[in-house]
């Protein structure tokens, strides 16, 4: 699995007005029919899935640069106007309750049964491996998957840090997927990166993943003397950080043993015996205290290498939401609007002419965007 990048946004409040939210479906609807008409739905979901041209998508539909909202406000105008009879692509979840529906509803749009499962599948594992197998302190509660009726998908997914006011985004890409646990970064684009990130998605985190997955194999009572080993030895985090290590590069010393652990679902582990790391964290149960538990008895223990770096790149259009960085123009925004619409009409026509109405679309961008 290849997560082509994250961004971090500060936690911003205020509502996009309907006037401005219309303006985006419908911008929004027409250059994704573009896209879709003249380079396919999978080059669509590649576009989703790279977050610098999704931030600049936000700000092309109107909304501000290094908002928050920009998630939200997007994928829902994408929401309510891509439909796969039209688009051939579509788009479900949201925030909260919208994400827990996102099984129901794809089981219910008309999808081949086993390609729904899929998604299923990956709905819930890119979730879970952007809450615990990645721990950067951003806990995820905006989650979509956007899908062809081929079983294509993108997801993006956004997760909150109310202690630091920001928030960050997760593109994942299906193209490339080999792992959902391996070196999933490709890109991050992000105003803020992180001291102190448990990553074990990193290649250098390999023989972390596997001790995890022996440790759950191991008698669960050995596992819990093992814990109580390692919470006993939380003294020596600063000093592997202050000394260094061949083992471990770097352990923040403010890194500490979840003191709460699923031991239900150690026992799950232990029982079904996963055969790597990938079907560890699909266990029920295995959440992040679990995972970060394993990693540091991994480390701690058997001396595992664990890599802590934060796997952690940016555009104005119209305006913004609230004037920032300058008011949004109707009258442009409506003429933007009205040629999109007149290319999406002349589809039609001689390959010549869309070529010819393309380039007037790139002279329109220039004229209005610079």
């Amino acid at each position: 699995m290849r997560l082509s990048g994250t961004s971090d946004l500060p936690l911003h409040s205020g509502h996009v007005p309907p006037w401005l939210m219309s303006r985006m479906k419908s911008m929004a609807s027409a250059i994704a029919g573009v896209i879709v008409e003249d380079y396919g739905k999978r080059e669509f979901l590649r576009r989703l899935g790279d977050p610098y041209w999704f931030q600049s998508f936000g700000c092309v539909l109107g909304f501000d640069w290094h908002s928050s909202g920009l998630t939200t406000t997007v994928t829902g105008a994408l929401r309510e106007t891509l439909k796969l009879d039209e688009h051939g692509v579509a788009l479900i979840g949201g925030k909260g309750a919208l994400s827990r529906r996102i099984p129901d509803e794809l089981l219910k749009v008309g999808l081949d049964e086993d390609k729904a499962v899929k998604l299923v599948r990956v709905s819930r594992l890119t979730a879970k491996v952007d809450n615990a197998v990645l721990q950067d302190g951003y806990s995820i509660y905006h989650h979509v998957i956007v899908f062809t009726e081929d079983g294509e998908w993108a997801v993006i997914q956004q997760g909150m840090n109310t202690d630091l006011g920001y928030a960050r985004r997760y593109h994942w890409l299906d193209e490339c997927v080999k792992s959902f646990v391996v070196e999933p970064h490709s890109g991050i684009a992000s105003a803020k990166k992180e001291v102190c990130v448990l990553n074990m998605t990193s290649k250098e985190s390999e023989e972390a993943r596997k001790t995890s997955v022996d440790l759950v194999s191991e008698n669960p009572a050995k596992l819990i003397r093992l814990i109580n080993i390692a919470m006993n030895k939380q003294e020596t985090l600063t000093t592997w950080a202050n000394e260094g290590s061949e083992v471990i590069e770097k352990i923040p010393s403010h890194l500490e043993m979840p003191r709460r652990i699923d031991w239900k679902a150690i026992k799950r582990a232990y029982d079904i015996k996963p055969r790597n790391y990938e079907e560890l964290i699909e266990i029920r149960g295995i959440g992040p205290s679990t995972v970060r538990a394993l990693a540091l008895i991994s480390a701690l223990i058997y001396g595992a290498r664990v890599d802590w770096r934060d796997p952690v790149k940016f555009t104005f259009a119209v305006g913004g939401k609230d004037g920032v960085p300058y008011p949004v123009n109707r009258r442009v925004y409506d003429r933007a609007i009205s040629f999109m619409k007149q290319v999406l009409e002349g589809a039609e026509i001689k390959a010549e002419e869309r070529k010819a109405a393309l380039r007037r679309l790139l002279r329109l961008e220039r004229m209005i965007f610079g």
